[in-house]
């Protein structure tokens, strides 16, 4: 079953993770099979308060060790500041997953500056920032076999109308993620990302869909599979990528999304809407044409 966990017991034991946005939606979901597979995991966002109870809640659920870090990803400082605590507690850090995100659907004549300037610092500078300092920390230790996973998103290599500034956003990312799975592979840095379809949750998806859009567009019917993402699959996904098992993988993005993005890419992917007798006519009439 796809809700299945994937690795085995102790995959990740002594290693120690970073989640940015890790306090709840599929941050915490990832950071739940971490632990569950032996990790210790700090947990980041802007809400001390969130990450308390998450860290706790998610302790007690898989015996593991959560530690809750407040930062703002936009500021550098803030960031230097969280990598400071992270290494007081854990000794070392050996993965960092970029997942602090932001995004919300509008006409973009209608955002202001800042509006847009928001999600750009938090998704490109935000994950530029963590990366720039991690990086800067394990090659001035010479430290090997550390892993930087960023998630980005199917519109990264595309666009997408409406979401103009995310799609801006995740596709300086992803060409950060090839560029640097080049540069430092020297200093035994590997850099992948997973661009994941429609994973529904509950924060994120209100704001991307309020009320009865929700109902309107129900991403499924987009989805060749029929069905939105399980978070399990994509935590499988995430823990496969940061795990020794793939140690060979480097600069390397993952679409997981069913095959969503592929059906809304090719030219004739809409004439599935055409029923079986309108086929059998076209079929009459692309035979009598072609004698």
């Amino acid at each position: 079953m796809y809700t299945d966990k994937m690795l085995r017991d102790d995959a990740l034991k002594g290693k120690n993770i970073v989640v940015t946005g890790g306090g709840s939606g599929l941050g915490k979901a990832m950071t739940k099979y971490f632990l569950e597979l032996g990790a210790r995991v700090a947990i980041t966002s802007r809400d001390l308060e969130k990450l308390q109870h998450t860290a706790r809640e998610l302790e007690d659920e898989t015996g593991g060790t959560c530690l809750p870090v407040a930062c703002d990803v936009r500021h550098y400082d803030q960031v230097e500041a969280m990598l400071k605590q992270v290494l007081d507690n854990f000794g070392q850090v050996d993965v960092l997953l970029n997942n602090a995100a932001g995004n919300f659907i509008s006409p973009t004549e209608r955002l202001s500056a800042n509006a847009f300037d928001t999600i750009i610092d938090i998704v490109l500078k935000g994950s530029k920032n963590c990366t720039l300092a991690f990086g800067k920390h394990w090659i001035a230790g010479k430290q090997q076999n550390t892993v930087v996973l960023n998630i980005v998103t199917t519109y990264s290599w595309t666009g997408s109308a409406y979401v103009v500034p995310s799609a801006t956003a995740k596709a300086g990312v992803l060409a950060m993620t090839r560029s640097l799975a080049v540069e430092w592979a020297k200093y035994g840095i590997r850099f992948n990302a997973i661009a994941p379809g429609p994973f529904p949750t509950k924060g994120a998806w209100d704001r991307l869909l309020p009320g009865e859009l929700k109902e309107k567009f129900d991403l499924a019917r987009k989805v060749p599979l029929k069905r939105v993402g399980e978070h399990q699959e994509l935590a499988n996904l995430a823990a496969y990528l940061v795990s020794d098992f793939a140690a060979y993988l480097n600069g390397e993005v993952i679409t997981i999304d069913g095959g969503e993005w592929l059906k809304g890419a090719g030219q004739f992917n809409l004439l599935d809407q055409i029923p079986e007798a309108m086929w059998d006519m076209l079929e009459n009439t692309i035979r009598k044409n072609s004698r």
